[in-house]
């Protein structure tokens, strides 16, 4: 394929992701928005409640992330091949497999949530209200987590727009769900804070509800036709389901050492008082702002290069990494632009405390960086997802999380230390955080050859 269509299918499929991406931050910002407006009480107990309640399912689900891209990947390469029996099994296994976790998740709700609580120090309201957040919203964890793997099955089926489309309806009913559900409307009154995660539920099974018609619509005759229990049952048997569970495991690894780094981050920056922690906190929301941008460019290499790999297309394969990665850095470039011209407005948009904002000036050099190595490794996953090297993504977030920790109790114990400057130590805390993800870059990088260009041709 030449350049002007490669380039236009990587837009078409990176456009609607981009812009799903978008409308994500909108809903726990109404969220925290709705909290902060309640007619009673006090407002910081009620943003309390909901920060700690979202931190506990950002704790839980970011575990589960390997069910979009294990779903992703495995079927783009079927989609490839033509191989519409595989395509079709690929999604009855994604989602039978979040249906059994959801389970688990539901059995063991209270013991989760009372050993996460032991991590967290806040006041007996926030608590109590975190703790009725939690136990409303967790029974949207069947909706959750299958819709996990039914956008990673969109994305693998090249059908980003169909992904989009149920973000929206996710984040639409969510944003309109919590207000109405919270705060009421016409004669209805709203039942308060319980509402606010009431709305989320109902936005999730809205959102399965509209990816099960899509299914149903688009792919019914021609993935699904004359599809029995005997052939759905057959999905969950043979080496298909065997190499999708070593995917699988290998990818919750990752996803429970990429956790581990952003949990000690917020760990460590808590020892460094109130004020530091806040300005942790928000810099670590600017240094990821451009992932919303760039993980759509990471989804279209995904997809694409998970169905030139099933054509055992070499020649477009390596072209879409190199398109791809093009666009990538672009926006990398573009946001460092950014960062150096609007960085205090941006910061003034998530906190108006002067005192914050002018912590946050302290430490704008690390905004120029960051751009350019979290594009590669954000883009180096989707590619790795598309070619389905699990394994090389397991050992890459190992060796990160491993140079993460290392890194930062080396530089500690030789600039740092419990008394010295906590401005110092949070320097040295976001050296180690650039360090996890320059491994992380560089080891895909070295390993490209083989595990995208040759491994996955073999056979």
């Amino acid at each position: 394929m030449k350049g002007k269509g490669l380039n236009r299918e990587i837009l078409s499929l990176a456009g609607p992701s981009i812009l799903a991406n978008i409308t994500i931050p909108l809903v726990g910002m109404v969220d925290i928005a709705v909290a902060g407006h309640m007619p009673f009480g006090e407002a910081a107990t009620f943003i309390g409640g909901i920060s700690i309640g979202s931190m506990l399912f950002d704790l839980l689900y970011w575990n589960f992330g390997f069910l979009r891209i294990g779903t992703g990947g495995i079927t783009a390469q079927a989609y490839g091949r033509g191989d519409r029996q595989e395509m079709g099994a690929t999604l009855c296994r994604g989602v039978g497999l979040s249906l059994l976790i959801a389970l688990v998740i539901l059995i063991l709700q209270v013991p989760f949530v009372k050993l996460a609580m032991l991590m967290v120090d806040s006041s007996d309201n926030v608590r109590s209200l975190a703790l009725e957040y939690f136990y409303i919203r967790v029974w949207a964890a069947p909706a959750s987590l299958s819709l996990m793997a039914i956008k990673g099955w969109f994305i693998g089926m090249q059908d980003t727009v169909s992904s989009m489309f149920t973000d929206l309806v996710v984040n639409g009913v969510n944003i309109a769900g919590s207000i109405i559900l919270a705060r009421g409307i016409g004669s209805f009154t709203g039942l308060g804070f319980p509402g606010i995660s009431l709305g989320t539920v109902v936005a999730q099974y809205s959102g399965l509800l509209f990816a099960a018609v899509v299914i149903a619509t688009k792919y019914g005759r021609v993935i699904f036709k004359g599809y029995s229990l005997k052939k759905l049952l057959s999905s969950f048997s043979g080496k298909d389901l065997r190499r999708f569970f070593v995917i699988n495991t290998d990818l919750f690894i990752r996803s429970v050492c990429l956790v581990a780094v952003y949990v000690g981050f917020t760990a460590i920056s808590a020892k460094f008082g109130d004020l530091l922690l806040s300005t942790g906190a928000i810099m670590m929301k600017l240094l990821l702002l451009f992932s919303y941008f760039t993980d759509g460019f990471a989804f279209a290499g995904e997809a694409m290069v998970g169905k030139y790999i099933g054509m055992k297309d070499v020649p477009n394969t390596r072209k879409t990494v190199r398109h791809v990665f093009v666009w990538s850095m672009s926006i990398g470039l573009s946001f460092i632009i950014v960062y150096v011209l609007c960085g205090t407005p941006v910061v003034r948009m998530l906190t108006s405390d002067p005192e914050v904002v002018e912590s946050c000036r302290q430490f704008f050099i690390w905004l120029l960086p960051m751009p350019l190595i979290g594009c590669a490794a954000f883009t180096w996953d989707g590619i790795y997802v598309g070619a389905t090297a699990s394994k090389e993504m397991r050992d890459s977030t190992l060796y990160c999380m491993i140079g993460f920790f290392v890194s930062w109790l080396i530089m500690d114990s030789i600039w740092g230390g419990h008394d010295a400057d906590p401005v110092l130590r949070l320097n040295l805390l976001l050296g180690a955080y650039f360090v996890h993800l320059f491994i992380r870059a560089m080891y895909q990088t070295v390993l490209y050859k083989r595990s995208v260009l040759e491994r996955p041709f073999r056979g």
